[in-house]
């Protein structure tokens, strides 16, 4: 078996859990569903702010947006 490893996922993956937040929001969406307002809740900080943190989350392929 020849295991291959996609090292720019691999990065894109390290890089978003390397955040505090971003690590909070992925503990928080282990419980369920949420929306962004909802995932704002906790934080000091804007909505936009939060957004981006998603947006990262998702381009490493850990979250994904619902309709």
């Amino acid at each position: 078996m020849t295991l291959v490893i996609d090292e720019d996922r691999l990065s894109e993956t390290f890089a978003a859990l390397a955040s505090s937040t971003r690590r909070a929001i992925l503990a928080r969406l282990a419980e369920g569903e949420a929306n962004v307002n909802g995932l704002a809740g906790p934080f000091a900080t804007t909505l936009p702010a939060i957004s981006k943190h998603i947006k990262v989350l998702e381009r490493a392929g850990l979250v994904v947006r619902g309709e």
